[in-house]
């Protein structure tokens, strides 16, 4: 990678849910993730697979459709979080872990 690439990642799909009153349902997730992927976005945080089975379902639904970014799955660093991502994403072109410590 040049040094003087900036990459984006981006967390729409996963922090974006953080704000009040903010729900996306699936179909309006891959709506996202295909526009950012058109965009070229880089990377696309698709959510925290283990946290519900909406979740797991809305990444591995995302995974199937991004053709160029690189999906990303949130989890903690425990086993079972990082297990439930890695099947999540299994189906991404190119898939990515993202592993927070607290």
């Amino acid at each position: 990678m040049s040094k003087d690439k900036v990459q984006i990642f981006d967390t729409t799909l996963r922090d974006g849910e953080q704000v009040p009153g903010c729900k996306l349902d699936t179909e309006q997730k891959l709506i996202i993730a295909e526009r950012l992927d058109l965009l070229g976005v880089d990377v696309i945080e698709a959510g925290f697979p283990i946290s519900s089975p909406g979740d797991f379902n809305s990444v591995q639904e995302i995974t199937k459709i991004v053709k160029n970014a690189t999906v990303c799955g949130l989890t903690r660093a425990v086993k079972k979080d990082i297990e439930v991502a890695a099947e999540s994403l299994k189906y991404a072109v190119k898939p990515r872990i993202h592993t927070g410590i607290g």
